[in-house]
This record gives structure tokens, sequence and C-alpha cells, in this order.
């Protein structure tokens, strides 16, 4: 069957066999992982996990290419579902599964608050994304975004090659860049202050111009004075701005936020 990328969906295909190699190469893929892909498409890179000797679970959104791609790639090895990854269920999956993906710009953010929050996260997080998607992820103090808070607080996060636009089909409009995720042995903030936390961090990010004075109370429904004291108390100035600040300064307001409730 002759099938065209989908616009709407944010196809671009990836044929490039040693391009492919080398993502499952990043990702570590062994014999006998188990690898959750997100948007396989016509198959490229679920050939190049298989090969591995992965066990693949494919989640394909595309209602034809979710049922083309078992009669494409015809393997034990492979599982196809035809779900829409934000609503499947990580819980059926087997504990220390890899993620490795090609997948939209649209996507990212949403993928990775739920790879990263599930009761059964991946242990390790392999995604081909626009560039200066990848680049956001991994930033450091300076240029962080709450994307970069959001993965760092439970991967340590690097950035792997890039991948030009003429490799995929159709071409994008920018280059991309892998993304390796592993996950940390014990995340950076527990769980119990998990939703705490993502509210402090939503807020200082809601207006990256403002101070962090200005931000957080707006956000927080806290006067200035407040928020200059929490910040104090936790060693920050108030004048910095939430893409300057580092995870343990984030940690450490948490802590005080945590003390005055």
């Amino acid at each position: 069957m002759n099938i065209s990328p989908k616009k709407s969906l944010g196809q671009h295909w990836l044929t490039d066999r040693p391009i492919l190699d080398s993502i499952c190469e990043l990702a570590d893929v062994r014999p006998g992982n188990n690898v959750l892909e997100v948007g396989p498409g016509k198959g490229t890179l679920t050939s190049a996990l298989l090969d591995k000797g992965a066990l693949v679970t494919a989640v394909e959104f595309d209602e034809t290419l979710a049922t083309e791609l078992p009669h494409r790639i015809k393997s034990e090895n492979l599982k196809v579902f035809n779900r829409d990854i934000l609503k499947f269920d990580l819980r059926q999956l087997p504990a220390d599964y890899k993620v490795v993906a090609n997948i939209p710009y649209y996507l990212t953010s949403n993928l990775i608050r739920i790879l990263s929050e599930s009761r059964n996260p991946a242990s390790s997080i392999t995604l081909l994304v626009q560039k200066e998607v990848a680049e956001r992820i991994c930033a450091a103090p300076g240029a962080m975004s709450l994307l970069s808070v959001s993965a760092q607080v439970y991967y340590e996060c690097s950035l792997g090659p890039v991948v030009p636009a003429e490799k995929f089909i159709p071409p994008p409009k920018v280059d991309s860049q892998v993304v390796h995720m592993v996950r940390r042995s014990e995340p950076l903030i527990a769980d119990k202050d998990n939703k705490t936390f993502f509210r402090l961090v939503k807020a200082g990010f809601a207006s990256r111009r403002k101070t962090l004075e200005n931000s957080l109370a707006g956000g927080l429904g806290l006067s200035k004075q407040e928020v200059r004291e929490i910040l104090a108390a936790a060693g920050t100035d108030a004048q910095q701005r939430p893409q300057e600040l580092s995870l343990p300064q984030w940690g450490e307001l948490l802590k005080e936020i945590n003390l005055t409730r």
C-alpha cells in the first residue's frame, strides 16, 4: 500500500539506516530489551529496533499506519496498538522499558510529562525531535524553561547527533536532533511534593520576562512581600528570572513554600 505522510499529524519519515542505527545505539538497545516506540509510521525505526533484538511495542495514532505495520513487518517481537500515546496505559509495559521514537514537535512536552510522571516510568527515553526542542530539553541555567525543568527533574538529559532536514520525507522546515534521557535513580522532587513543585515552576515560567518576585506573586496568589521573604530564605535574588534558576534552586524554593503552607 502506498501511504503518504499526513501534515496534520506532523509526520516526517526517516529512512536513513545509518542514522536509525545510531539512534538505537545511543538508546543502548540490546537483545531482549522492551522498547516502546511512539508513532512508528512506516516502520523504518521499528525494523532497526527489531534487528537489535528488541521486543517492540509500537503505539500509532494513525489507523491506516497501525493496520498496515504488522503486514509490512512480520515479527513475533512486534506488538502494534492503534492508540493515542497520551491515553495509552503505560502500566501494561514491563518495568525498565525504554522509549525510542521519532516524534512530532506538538507531542514532545506532553509525552515527556506523561512518561516522567507515570507510575511505570521509562528507564530511558531517546527521541528524535526538532533541534530547538532538543536544546530546550537539555538547557542549562540561563536558558531553562518549563520543559527543561520538567524533564531534568526525572532524567539526566544529553544531546545526540543532529539530523538534517533533507534526511526526512517530506523534509521539515528545520533540522532535528536526538535527545537521550536516562532516568535518575531518585527524582529530584519527592512524589508527595510533585503537585506543589510544578505549581511553583509553572507560576515562575508564566511570564519569562518578569522577575521571580512578580511572576511568583501573580502565579501563586501571594503578596510581593511574602514572595520576597520566601526567595530570601531560599537564597535566591528576587530580581532573577525563572530561566536563570538551577534545579537545586527550584528545590530550595519548594522547601520554603512547604514551610509557609
